[in-house]
């Protein structure tokens, strides 16, 4: 009975890990930086453009998804909670940069002139609004009061939508 109650409380811990916010948000950083480094091993090794365009979509999907759970969930939580809205509205112009890249890169061929350069260009600009995140942001928010788990079950939720939406977009 201990055992099947220390397994059970092992999964609820795993449970609030995993609904936690910011703990959400920075999973999705680290993922996403994986998938750069992926697409800059077969840039550099002159990797097959075929292979190229599926990464630089699956990034393209995950930062649009992305994206959007914060501006709809977790920026207005922040703003309330900071009532500083600085570091808000520099996360959401960062945001719109990245959305015109996205477009770009999706709306390109792999073989195309600047497409390796976008992506690598997109993948800096990425590197820098998670570095003000997890540095500045996150921080502030945690500290901030505001219930992490809540909002975290919200963002896991919507984040499922969105990618069940994203699965069937471009399987038609």
């Amino acid at each position: 009975m201990a055992t099947k109650q220390s397994q059970s409380q092992s999964q609820d811990d795993e449970d609030d890990a995993s609904t936690d916010a910011i703990e959400l948000l920075e999973q999705d950083h680290q993922e996403v930086k994986d998938l750069f480094d992926q697409y800059d091993e077969l840039a550099d090794n002159e990797g097959s453009e075929a292979d190229k365009q599926a990464i630089a979509l699956q990034i393209c999907t995950m930062l649009t998804v992305h994206a959007t759970i914060e501006e709809e969930l977790f920026y207005p939580a922040a703003r309330d909670a900071l009532k500083e809205d600085d570091l808000v509205d520099e996360a959401v112009v960062e945001h719109a940069s990245a959305k015109d890249l996205i477009a770009q890169i999706e709306g390109m061929e792999p073989g195309d002139d600047l497409y390796d350069a976008k992506v690598k260009v997109l993948g800096e600009l990425i590197d820098h609004h998670v570095e003000e995140e997890e540095g500045e942001m996150f921080p502030k928010v945690r500290n901030a009061g505001l219930d992490l788990q809540v909002l975290g079950l919200a963002m896991a939720s919507r984040k499922d939508d969105l990618l069940a939406e994203a699965g069937e977009n471009s399987s038609v």
